[in-house]
């Protein structure tokens, strides 16, 4: 690790010193909380969760030449401001892009991510044989580490976190260390173009939104937003080895109460004879996005999870 990478490590553990703690809410009601002229929250939360403008004082000597080091301590009209947020995710604790997250290399932390967890919760096969664990499009590589964690007390888990961002996979490097997770190796790659590698466990969480700015953390391709989600199931199978399991966390939009995900999915795995599940985990997410086109004729997006099993 370079120093501003061990800057931000050092600056995790220091906020972990300090129980620091903050769940990381919808960019919808972030924006409502920091419209509010005052909040309750503490300096280290309006810093580093809130993504507040905040003065020298507010912070100790120490965190803020962390932050200065890192690289991530801006100067606005309105104060100093930190280009991270630190997320708690149980007992870890997760570095990743400020609020309001609208720069292309943008890492994102938020609702899907909890979300995430809670599918992997269930999906995770808690046997004691070694595995290789891939999560791909990992963002902050809170679901591969998270996953890894729930590994640890029964097998030895060699980890591999994949993005096409460079700003993820730096995160998420930053992560694993400061979560302790060992055996991790961070790869920059589209899907699993750079993993030469197959895995007994594929995780991922991609974006699944038509964005208009075509972000890289949110704009999952195609008329409705699914078509790299469908590229990671195909591809993702091709990597299992014998007896793996796939576990992709989307968003599935519904039209006249047909799952249209779903409908473009299912023949592709019905061809491979594979056993699968498919879950609906939450049946309304960024209901602001159907007011405007494509999903304008959509009448809900639901977060979903498809756990693949092979043979």
């Amino acid at each position: 690790m370079d120093a501003a990478d061990q800057a931000l490590v050092d600056l995790g553990e220091e906020l972990r010193r300090c129980d620091y703690r903050f769940t990381t809410i919808t960019p919808a009601s972030h924006h409502v909380v920091n419209g509010r002229p005052a909040t309750q929250a503490s300096s280290l939360q309006r810093v580093f969760g809130w993504s507040r403008p905040f003065a020298a004082d507010d912070l100790s000597g120490a965190m803020l030449e962390l932050l200065d080091t890192a690289g991530a301590l801006e100067e606005h009209e309105d104060g100093l401001r930190s280009a991270v947020r630190f997320s708690t995710l149980g007992e870890q604790l997760f570095v990743h892009s400020a609020f309001p997250t609208d720069a292309p290399d943008s890492v994102f932390f938020g609702p899907d991510t909890y979300r995430f967890a809670r599918a992997l919760k269930h999906a995770v096969d808690r046997s004691t044989a070694p595995m290789t664990l891939i999560d791909v499009g990992c963002g902050s590589g809170a679901g591969g580490l998270y996953a890894a964690r729930l590994l640890a007390s029964t097998t030895r888990c060699d980890l591999i976190l994949a993005d096409i961002n460079p700003k993820a996979v730096r995160y998420s490097r930053i992560n694993a260390r400061l979560n302790e997770i060992d055996n991790v190796r961070t790869v920059l790659s589209d899907l699993f173009s750079q993993i030469n590698d197959g895995g007994d466990f594929i995780v991922s969480n991609p974006p699944y939104l038509v964005d208009r700015a075509a972000r890289t953390y949110r704009h999952g391709g195609g008329a409705l937003g699914f078509d790299l989600s469908l590229r990671i199931v195909e591809e993702g199978l091709d990597r299992l080895y014998p007896g793996g399991r796939l576990l992709l966390y989307t968003g599935a939009p519904m039209i006249a109460g047909e799952d249209v995900f779903f409908e473009t999915l299912r023949p592709r795995l019905d061809a491979r004879c594979c056993r699968y599940t498919y879950e609906e985990i939450d049946p309304d997410v960024f209901g602001e996005e159907l007011q405007v086109a494509p999903y304008d004729k959509v009448d809900r997006i639901a977060a979903v999870a498809l756990t693949v099993d092979v043979e």
